[in-house]
């Protein structure tokens, strides 16, 4: 996969796509990523990518010239047919491990990320495909969004992860979260891994694992139960979760 992220701080980027997963993805040739400035493409000699905005308004507002040109640049220097652009922005759809496993089948994803009060409206019809936000909050830029999504995409590209089995298994892949992990010691300050992990009868663990992954969804994140492929198993182990007091 080829991945461009356009950003006005490029250096943001060298650290976290420096190391761990992302960085063993990008040596092995499974993830080629390129951040460009888009400040090169604007057009007049003092390179400026913002303007105050029509109608009024505190702050400035990025102009759309130079973001179109370094898009069209990309397109026209990469030859991928199944491409992406993705603008970062607090309005947009939230991001979901859904829409991870959906964007890890592009061949090459643009992000936009943008800093002051926004982007020219014509970005968000237009030049972007579609909005992406990673929570209900607003941050000084995109690039922080763009490195959260670029790392979960990266989770779900075939050979990053050491074991095929790694990301199904993650919280929300399957719509539901996460069932805890123990690993040794068996036992540490009186608190002890349980039993049925330690008894080689997979079909118990398996089910062990099921009924947690379910407590902890309906604990923590209700929400998520509604949009979950539940079989009847689950159903009735969830009416004994709810019937219980410590799930309140």
């Amino acid at each position: 996969m080829r991945i461009d992220i356009l950003s006005l701080f490029p250096e943001m980027f060298a650290g976290p796509f420096g190391h761990s997963i992302v960085k063993r993805a990008i040596d092995n040739d499974i993830l080629d990523i390129s951040v460009t400035n888009f400040r090169d493409f604007a057009y007049d000699k003092h390179k400026q990518v913002d303007d105050s905005p029509f109608g009024g308004g505190s702050g400035m507002v990025l102009k759309p010239e130079p973001l179109f040109r370094a898009v069209e640049h990309i397109k026209q220097t990469t030859d991928y047919q199944q491409r992406r652009v993705l603008l970062m922005c607090p309005s947009g759809k939230p991001f979901t491990q859904a829409k991870a496993r959906e964007l890890a089948g592009y061949q090459q994803l643009i992000f936009i990320c943008g800093h002051y009060e926004g982007f020219d409206g014509r970005v968000a019809d237009t030049l972007a495909d579609e909005s992406l936000s990673i929570g209900d909050y607003v941050l000084t830029g995109g690039e922080l969004p763009a490195m959260v999504i670029v790392d979960a995409v990266a989770r779900m590209l075939p050979g990053v992860l050491g074991s095929a089995d790694s990301a199904p298994t993650d919280s929300f892949y399957g719509g539901l979260l996460e069932h805890p992990q123990y690993t040794r010691p068996r036992e540490y300050e009186g608190l002890e891994v349980p039993e049925v992990l330690l008894s080689g009868d997979h079909a118990r663990i398996r089910a062990w694992r099921r009924e947690q992954s379910l407590r902890i969804t309906l604990r923590q994140r209700p929400d998520l139960l509604a949009a979950a492929d539940l079989s009847e198993d689950d159903k009735k182990i969830l009416q004994k979760l709810k019937a219980t007091d410590d799930i309140v």
